[in-house]
Protein backbone atom coordinates (compact mmCIF):
# COMPACT_ATOMS: atom_id res chain seq x y z
CA UNK A 1 0.00 0.00 0.00
CA UNK A 2 1.32 3.65 -0.99
CA UNK A 3 0.56 6.23 1.58
CA UNK A 4 1.74 9.00 -1.23
CA UNK A 5 -1.66 10.69 -1.77
CA UNK A 6 -2.00 11.30 -6.17
CA UNK A 7 -1.57 15.63 -7.30
CA UNK A 8 -5.29 15.03 -8.10
CA UNK A 9 -6.60 13.85 -4.80
CA UNK A 10 -4.37 16.13 -3.04
CA UNK A 11 -5.94 18.79 -4.91
CA UNK A 12 -9.12 17.51 -4.20
CA UNK A 13 -8.43 17.11 -0.62
CA UNK A 14 -7.64 20.80 -0.40
CA UNK A 15 -10.64 22.18 -1.84
CA UNK A 16 -13.08 20.55 0.33
CA UNK A 17 -10.86 21.52 2.90
CA UNK A 18 -11.24 24.96 1.67
CA UNK A 19 -14.57 24.39 0.84
CA UNK A 20 -15.69 23.48 4.79
CA UNK A 21 -13.64 26.53 6.14
CA UNK A 22 -15.31 29.05 3.73
CA UNK A 23 -18.64 28.06 2.97
CA UNK A 24 -20.07 25.61 5.50
CA UNK A 25 -18.31 26.76 9.06
CA UNK A 26 -20.04 29.70 8.88
CA UNK A 27 -23.01 28.50 8.74
CA UNK A 28 -22.80 26.53 11.83
CA UNK A 29 -24.50 28.61 14.36
CA UNK A 30 -27.73 29.13 11.34
CA UNK A 31 -30.80 28.86 13.30
CA UNK A 32 -32.46 26.49 10.72
CA UNK A 33 -31.44 24.08 12.68
CA UNK A 34 -32.59 22.26 15.89
CA UNK A 35 -32.32 18.78 18.28
CA UNK A 36 -33.46 16.63 15.27
CA UNK A 37 -30.85 18.21 12.88
CA UNK A 38 -30.47 20.87 10.20
CA UNK A 39 -34.03 22.17 8.84
CA UNK A 40 -34.53 21.41 5.07
CA UNK A 41 -34.16 25.15 4.11
CA UNK A 42 -30.27 24.66 5.20
CA UNK A 43 -30.26 21.37 4.13
CA UNK A 44 -31.07 22.72 0.85
CA UNK A 45 -28.44 25.73 0.88
CA UNK A 46 -25.15 23.48 2.15
CA UNK A 47 -26.52 21.04 -0.98
CA UNK A 48 -26.48 23.72 -3.28
CA UNK A 49 -22.87 25.65 -2.26
CA UNK A 50 -21.45 22.20 -2.65
CA UNK A 51 -22.83 21.84 -5.92
CA UNK A 52 -21.62 25.01 -7.36
CA UNK A 53 -17.82 24.03 -5.79
CA UNK A 54 -18.13 20.99 -7.50
CA UNK A 55 -18.28 18.45 -4.49
CA UNK A 56 -21.74 17.14 -4.39
CA UNK A 57 -22.14 13.75 -3.70
CA UNK A 58 -18.34 12.77 -4.36
CA UNK A 59 -18.57 9.16 -3.50
CA UNK A 60 -21.04 8.49 -6.58
CA UNK A 61 -20.56 7.27 -9.99
CA UNK A 62 -19.60 9.84 -12.70
CA UNK A 63 -21.98 8.84 -15.00
CA UNK A 64 -24.61 9.85 -11.89
CA UNK A 65 -23.46 13.07 -11.41
CA UNK A 66 -20.51 12.23 -8.90
CA UNK A 67 -16.55 11.94 -8.89
CA UNK A 68 -16.75 8.13 -8.55
CA UNK A 69 -14.23 8.18 -5.79
CA UNK A 70 -12.62 5.32 -4.63
CA UNK A 71 -12.92 3.79 -0.89
CA UNK A 72 -9.61 5.29 -0.39
CA UNK A 73 -10.20 8.57 -1.88
CA UNK A 74 -13.49 9.02 0.14
CA UNK A 75 -11.27 8.45 2.95
CA UNK A 76 -9.16 11.58 1.91
CA UNK A 77 -12.25 13.64 1.14
CA UNK A 78 -14.71 12.76 4.23
CA UNK A 79 -12.32 13.36 7.00
CA UNK A 80 -12.40 16.76 5.32
CA UNK A 81 -15.99 17.21 5.16
CA UNK A 82 -16.37 15.70 8.87
CA UNK A 83 -14.40 19.04 9.83
CA UNK A 84 -17.77 20.60 10.40
CA UNK A 85 -21.04 18.84 11.54
CA UNK A 86 -22.79 20.25 8.53
CA UNK A 87 -20.33 19.02 5.97
CA UNK A 88 -21.20 15.68 5.63
CA UNK A 89 -25.34 17.13 4.87
CA UNK A 90 -23.08 19.96 2.54
CA UNK A 91 -21.50 17.21 0.41
CA UNK A 92 -24.61 14.55 0.74
CA UNK A 93 -22.48 11.90 2.22
CA UNK A 94 -23.99 12.14 5.80
CA UNK A 95 -25.85 8.30 6.97
CA UNK A 96 -28.10 7.35 5.88
CA UNK A 97 -28.09 8.40 2.51
CA UNK A 98 -24.43 7.79 1.81
CA UNK A 99 -24.79 4.14 2.35
CA UNK A 100 -28.01 4.16 0.41
CA UNK A 101 -26.47 5.43 -2.58
CA UNK A 102 -23.79 2.85 -2.39
CA UNK A 103 -26.21 -0.02 -1.98
CA UNK A 104 -28.67 1.07 -4.70
CA UNK A 105 -25.56 1.25 -7.23
CA UNK A 106 -24.54 -2.09 -6.28
CA UNK A 107 -28.17 -3.93 -6.57
CA UNK A 108 -30.98 -1.75 -7.71
CA UNK A 109 -32.63 -2.06 -11.22
CA UNK A 110 -32.05 0.27 -13.80
CA UNK A 111 -35.89 1.77 -13.45
CA UNK A 112 -35.44 1.77 -9.34
CA UNK A 113 -31.92 4.14 -9.90
CA UNK A 114 -33.97 6.45 -12.48
CA UNK A 115 -36.66 6.63 -9.84
CA UNK A 116 -35.08 7.11 -6.53
CA UNK A 117 -30.98 7.11 -7.15
CA UNK A 118 -30.63 9.85 -9.41
CA UNK A 119 -32.44 12.35 -7.87
CA UNK A 120 -30.61 11.34 -4.40
CA UNK A 121 -27.12 11.89 -6.40
CA UNK A 122 -28.75 14.84 -7.52
CA UNK A 123 -29.43 16.25 -3.47
CA UNK A 124 -32.78 16.71 -4.54
CA UNK A 125 -34.24 13.68 -2.28
CA UNK A 126 -33.31 11.98 1.13
CA UNK A 127 -33.95 8.87 2.46
CA UNK A 128 -33.49 6.43 5.14
CA UNK A 129 -32.61 2.45 6.38
CA UNK A 130 -35.84 0.89 8.37
CA UNK A 131 -34.35 -1.61 9.88
CA UNK A 132 -33.46 -1.31 13.66
CA UNK A 133 -36.79 -2.25 15.72
CA UNK A 134 -38.05 -2.07 19.65
CA UNK A 135 -38.00 -4.97 21.64
CA UNK A 136 -38.11 -7.91 20.93
CA UNK A 137 -37.07 -7.00 17.36
CA UNK A 138 -34.11 -6.92 15.49
CA UNK A 139 -31.17 -4.57 16.82
CA UNK A 140 -27.75 -5.67 17.11
CA UNK A 141 -28.96 -8.92 16.13
CA UNK A 142 -30.79 -8.30 12.31
CA UNK A 143 -32.37 -12.04 12.63
CA UNK A 144 -34.26 -10.47 15.23
CA UNK A 145 -36.62 -9.09 12.74
CA UNK A 146 -40.25 -9.01 13.28
CA UNK A 147 -41.37 -6.59 10.37
CA UNK A 148 -43.10 -9.37 7.85
CA UNK A 149 -43.73 -9.20 4.04
CA UNK A 150 -46.73 -11.26 3.18
CA UNK A 151 -47.91 -11.84 -0.18
CA UNK A 152 -50.64 -10.15 -1.59
CA UNK A 153 -51.48 -10.62 -5.31
CA UNK A 154 -48.47 -9.60 -7.58
CA UNK A 155 -46.97 -7.17 -4.71
CA UNK A 156 -46.83 -7.68 -0.47
CA UNK A 157 -48.47 -6.20 2.57
CA UNK A 158 -45.71 -5.22 5.08
CA UNK A 159 -46.45 -4.38 9.07
CA UNK A 160 -44.46 -3.94 11.50
CA UNK A 161 -42.80 -1.12 13.98
CA UNK A 162 -39.34 0.37 13.31
CA UNK A 163 -37.46 2.84 15.22
CA UNK A 164 -33.99 5.06 15.41
CA UNK A 165 -34.40 5.55 11.72
CA UNK A 166 -32.04 7.64 11.13
CA UNK A 167 -33.45 10.44 8.73
CA UNK A 168 -37.00 9.27 8.50
CA UNK A 169 -38.66 13.21 9.20
CA UNK A 170 -38.71 14.01 5.51
CA UNK A 171 -37.33 11.14 3.59
CA UNK A 172 -38.73 10.42 0.16
CA UNK A 173 -38.01 7.07 0.41
CA UNK A 174 -36.75 3.99 2.93
CA UNK A 175 -35.51 1.00 2.49
CA UNK A 176 -37.30 -1.38 4.71
CA UNK A 177 -36.12 -4.81 5.50
CA UNK A 178 -38.82 -7.08 6.24
CA UNK A 179 -39.15 -11.09 6.83
CA UNK A 180 -40.93 -13.06 4.74
CA UNK A 181 -43.30 -16.17 5.02
CA UNK A 182 -40.49 -18.59 4.28
CA UNK A 183 -38.35 -16.81 7.50
CA UNK A 184 -35.75 -15.09 4.96
CA UNK A 185 -35.38 -11.09 4.84
CA UNK A 186 -36.31 -9.14 1.81
CA UNK A 187 -35.26 -5.24 1.28
CA UNK A 188 -38.07 -3.24 0.07
CA UNK A 189 -38.32 0.03 -1.81
CA UNK A 190 -41.14 2.79 -0.79
CA UNK A 191 -41.98 6.21 -1.22
CA UNK A 192 -42.55 7.68 2.41
CA UNK A 193 -45.82 9.96 1.03
CA UNK A 194 -47.85 6.19 0.82
CA UNK A 195 -50.71 5.44 3.10
CA UNK A 196 -49.50 2.47 5.14
CA UNK A 197 -46.35 4.39 6.31
CA UNK A 198 -46.68 6.41 9.43
CA UNK A 199 -44.16 8.48 11.25
CA UNK A 200 -45.02 7.92 14.55
CA UNK A 201 -42.88 10.70 16.47
CA UNK A 202 -38.94 11.68 16.39
CA UNK A 203 -36.75 10.56 19.07
CA UNK A 204 -34.55 12.93 21.65
CA UNK A 205 -31.29 12.07 21.09
CA UNK A 206 -27.99 13.11 22.16
CA UNK A 207 -26.82 14.19 18.78
CA UNK A 208 -28.45 16.26 16.28
CA UNK A 209 -26.31 16.20 12.95
CA UNK A 210 -28.60 13.85 11.12
CA UNK A 211 -31.19 16.22 8.82
CA UNK A 212 -34.69 14.37 9.91
CA UNK A 213 -33.25 13.11 13.47
CA UNK A 214 -34.26 9.76 14.68
CA UNK A 215 -37.70 8.74 14.18
CA UNK A 216 -40.42 5.89 14.84
CA UNK A 217 -42.05 4.20 12.16
CA UNK A 218 -44.76 2.11 11.65
CA UNK A 219 -46.18 -0.08 8.82
CA UNK A 220 -49.65 -0.62 8.40
CA UNK A 221 -50.31 -2.97 5.79
CA UNK A 222 -48.13 -0.91 3.54
CA UNK A 223 -48.24 -2.56 -0.37
CA UNK A 224 -45.32 -2.58 -2.12
CA UNK A 225 -45.64 -4.02 -5.59
CA UNK A 226 -43.09 -6.96 -6.53
CA UNK A 227 -40.83 -4.67 -9.04
CA UNK A 228 -40.24 -2.45 -5.80
CA UNK A 229 -38.01 -5.83 -4.24
CA UNK A 230 -34.69 -4.45 -4.15
CA UNK A 231 -32.83 -7.12 -5.57
CA UNK A 232 -33.93 -10.49 -4.82
CA UNK A 233 -36.18 -11.73 -2.93
CA UNK A 234 -34.62 -13.48 0.50
CA UNK A 235 -31.66 -11.91 0.22
CA UNK A 236 -31.84 -9.05 2.68
CA UNK A 237 -29.62 -9.91 5.37
CA UNK A 238 -26.70 -10.35 2.35
CA UNK A 239 -27.73 -7.29 0.69
CA UNK A 240 -27.41 -5.39 4.42
CA UNK A 241 -23.90 -6.55 3.98
CA UNK A 242 -23.35 -5.10 1.17
CA UNK A 243 -24.20 -2.15 2.57
CA UNK A 244 -22.92 -1.97 6.44
CA UNK A 245 -19.24 -2.56 5.91
CA UNK A 246 -18.98 0.27 3.88
CA UNK A 247 -20.95 2.60 5.80
CA UNK A 248 -19.43 1.29 8.71
CA UNK A 249 -16.10 2.82 7.69
CA UNK A 250 -17.47 5.85 5.79
CA UNK A 251 -18.61 7.08 9.40
CA UNK A 252 -15.13 6.45 10.83
CA UNK A 253 -13.96 9.06 7.94
CA UNK A 254 -16.82 11.77 9.32
CA UNK A 255 -15.65 11.29 12.44
CA UNK A 256 -12.61 11.72 12.13
CA UNK A 257 -12.64 14.95 10.93
CA UNK A 258 -14.69 16.05 14.17
CA UNK A 259 -12.42 14.49 15.86
CA UNK A 260 -9.61 16.19 14.54
CA UNK A 261 -11.05 19.40 14.85
CA UNK A 262 -11.73 18.94 18.37
CA UNK A 263 -7.87 18.58 18.59
CA UNK A 264 -7.14 22.02 17.02
CA UNK A 265 -9.18 23.59 19.19
CA UNK A 266 -7.44 22.24 22.30
CA UNK A 267 -4.56 22.69 20.80
CA UNK A 268 -4.72 26.35 20.43
CA UNK A 269 -6.05 26.81 23.37
CA UNK A 270 -3.62 24.63 25.21
CA UNK A 271 -1.00 27.28 23.44
CA UNK A 272 -2.60 30.51 24.75
CA UNK A 273 -3.92 29.66 28.22
CA UNK A 274 -2.10 30.13 31.07
CA UNK A 275 -1.84 28.25 34.29
CA UNK A 276 0.82 28.19 36.75
CA UNK A 277 3.09 30.29 35.43
CA UNK A 278 3.18 28.93 32.02
CA UNK A 279 0.43 27.65 29.25
CA UNK A 280 -0.97 25.00 29.83
CA UNK A 281 0.53 23.06 27.16
CA UNK A 282 4.00 23.05 28.38
CA UNK A 283 2.46 21.08 31.83
CA UNK A 284 3.19 17.59 31.11
CA UNK A 285 -0.64 16.75 32.29
CA UNK A 286 -2.06 18.60 29.30
CA UNK A 287 0.44 17.92 26.81
CA UNK A 288 0.63 13.94 27.57
CA UNK A 289 -3.03 14.47 26.42
CA UNK A 290 -2.34 15.99 23.40
CA UNK A 291 0.09 13.37 22.10
CA UNK A 292 -2.26 10.47 23.46
CA UNK A 293 -4.70 12.30 20.99
CA UNK A 294 -1.85 12.46 17.98
CA UNK A 295 -1.33 8.72 18.42
CA UNK A 296 -5.00 7.90 18.60
CA UNK A 297 -5.96 10.41 15.22
CA UNK A 298 -2.73 8.64 13.46
CA UNK A 299 -4.09 5.22 14.68
CA UNK A 300 -7.55 5.53 13.31
CA UNK A 301 -6.58 7.29 10.11
CA UNK A 302 -4.49 4.31 9.14
CA UNK A 303 -6.75 2.12 10.04
CA UNK A 304 -9.52 3.71 7.57
CA UNK A 305 -6.66 3.61 4.65
CA UNK A 306 -5.74 0.44 5.10
CA UNK A 307 -9.45 -1.09 4.85
CA UNK A 308 -10.00 1.21 2.11
CA UNK A 309 -7.49 -0.15 0.42
CA UNK A 310 -8.62 -3.26 0.84
CA UNK A 311 -12.28 -2.90 -0.53
CA UNK A 312 -10.49 -1.10 -3.17
CA UNK A 313 -9.00 -4.55 -3.93
CA UNK A 314 -12.54 -6.22 -3.96
CA UNK A 315 -12.05 -7.72 -0.45
CA UNK A 316 -15.70 -8.07 1.95
CA UNK A 317 -13.89 -6.76 4.43
CA UNK A 318 -16.23 -7.70 6.63
CA UNK A 319 -13.82 -8.33 9.77
CA UNK A 320 -11.39 -5.74 9.04
CA UNK A 321 -14.89 -3.04 8.96
CA UNK A 322 -15.64 -4.38 11.97
CA UNK A 323 -12.17 -3.63 13.38
CA UNK A 324 -11.51 -0.48 12.17
CA UNK A 325 -14.96 0.71 13.51
CA UNK A 326 -14.42 -0.49 16.87
CA UNK A 327 -10.95 0.83 16.84
CA UNK A 328 -11.94 3.94 15.35
CA UNK A 329 -15.01 5.27 17.51
CA UNK A 330 -12.94 4.30 20.14
CA UNK A 331 -9.84 6.09 19.30
CA UNK A 332 -11.71 9.23 18.32
CA UNK A 333 -13.95 9.04 21.29
CA UNK A 334 -11.08 8.88 23.43
CA UNK A 335 -9.47 12.49 21.61
CA UNK A 336 -12.93 14.60 21.72
CA UNK A 337 -13.14 13.50 25.84
CA UNK A 338 -9.45 14.79 26.38
CA UNK A 339 -10.52 17.92 24.47
CA UNK A 340 -13.21 18.46 26.75
CA UNK A 341 -10.95 17.89 29.96
CA UNK A 342 -8.17 20.13 28.55
CA UNK A 343 -10.50 23.17 27.66
CA UNK A 344 -12.00 22.83 31.06
CA UNK A 345 -15.27 25.06 31.39
CA UNK A 346 -15.16 25.82 27.58
CA UNK A 347 -15.41 22.41 26.88
CA UNK A 348 -18.38 21.65 28.84
CA UNK A 349 -20.19 24.96 27.27
CA UNK A 350 -20.89 26.47 23.96
CA UNK A 351 -17.84 28.65 23.92
CA UNK A 352 -16.35 26.24 21.93
CA UNK A 353 -17.39 23.84 19.15
CA UNK A 354 -15.89 20.64 21.53
CA UNK A 355 -18.95 20.45 23.61
CA UNK A 356 -21.23 20.28 20.32
CA UNK A 357 -18.92 17.30 18.99
CA UNK A 358 -18.73 15.53 22.62
CA UNK A 359 -22.49 15.02 22.98
CA UNK A 360 -22.70 13.86 18.62
CA UNK A 361 -20.32 12.18 18.78
CA UNK A 362 -20.93 9.22 22.00
CA UNK A 363 -23.52 7.23 19.76
CA UNK A 364 -20.99 6.39 17.11
CA UNK A 365 -20.18 3.68 19.71
CA UNK A 366 -23.89 1.94 19.25
CA UNK A 367 -24.49 2.78 16.06
CA UNK A 368 -23.89 0.66 12.66
CA UNK A 369 -23.38 -2.25 15.43
CA UNK A 370 -22.00 -1.64 19.35
CA UNK A 371 -18.46 -2.27 19.98
CA UNK A 372 -19.09 -5.26 21.86
CA UNK A 373 -21.03 -6.88 19.19
CA UNK A 374 -18.07 -6.08 16.93
CA UNK A 375 -15.79 -7.83 19.07
CA UNK A 376 -17.91 -10.96 19.29
CA UNK A 377 -17.85 -11.22 15.50
CA UNK A 378 -14.50 -10.65 15.20
CA UNK A 379 -13.66 -13.28 18.39
CA UNK A 380 -15.84 -15.85 16.04
CA UNK A 381 -13.90 -15.77 13.21
CA UNK A 382 -10.84 -14.94 14.72
CA UNK A 383 -11.31 -18.51 16.77
CA UNK A 384 -12.76 -20.29 13.61
CA UNK A 385 -9.80 -18.99 11.33
CA UNK A 386 -7.56 -20.89 13.98
CA UNK A 387 -9.55 -24.00 13.72
CA UNK A 388 -9.37 -24.35 9.92
CA UNK A 389 -5.68 -23.69 9.84
CA UNK A 390 -5.83 -26.36 12.71
CA UNK A 391 -7.47 -29.08 10.62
Amino acid sequence: MNFDLSDELKALQQRTRDFIREQVLPLENDPRQDSHGPHPALRDELVARARAAGLLTPHAPVELGGLGLSHTAKAVVFEEAGYSWLGPTALNIHAPDEGNIHLMEAVASPAQKARWLVPQVQGRTRSCFAMTEPAPGAGADPGMLQTTAVRDGAGYRINGRKWFITGADGADYAIVMARMEDGTATMFLADMDQPGIVLERNMDAMDRCFTGGHGVLRFDNLYVPEADILGEPGKGFRYAQVRLAPARLTHCMRWLGQARRAHDIAVDYARRRQAFGRPLAEHEGVGFMLADNDMDLQTARLHIWHTAWLLDQGQRCNFESSRAKVVCSEAEWRVVDRCVQILGGQGVTGETAVMRIFTDMRAFRIYDGPSEVHRWSMARKIVQGEAAAAR
